[in-house]
């Protein structure tokens, strides 16, 4: 299915240098892979709805709660810059 010889092209493609010992490796490794893929395109998928996810999952969230930082000092003066009581950061936004 892949050969030494393609996952040289693919390799020289991806600016990657890689040793005749690790072309041989990703070789043996993506033929496993593309094996595995073949044998899951086998399967009869027809009726099965489009997922993300095999198991259905829920996300547990806590409701924020805003809370002042205690030692509020200490951090501002850690900070390569401040004005009065905020940090000073560089102006991102284009002028025009």
């Amino acid at each position: 299915m892949i050969d030494q010889e393609q996952v040289h092209r693919v390799a020289n493609l991806a600016r990657l240098e890689l040793t005749p010992e690790e072309e041989e490796q990703f070789t043996t490794q993506l033929a496993s892979i593309l094996d595995y893929i073949e044998q899951l395109n086998e399967l009869d998928v027809t009726n099965v709805p489009p997922t993300t996810r095999a198991i259905d999952v829920s996300n547990i969230t806590r409701e924020d709660k805003l809370q002042p930082y205690p030692d509020r000092e200490s951090i501002l003066n850690s900070a390569p810059e401040q004005e009065g009581e905020f940090f000073k950061v560089p102006k991102i936004l284009n002028a025009e």
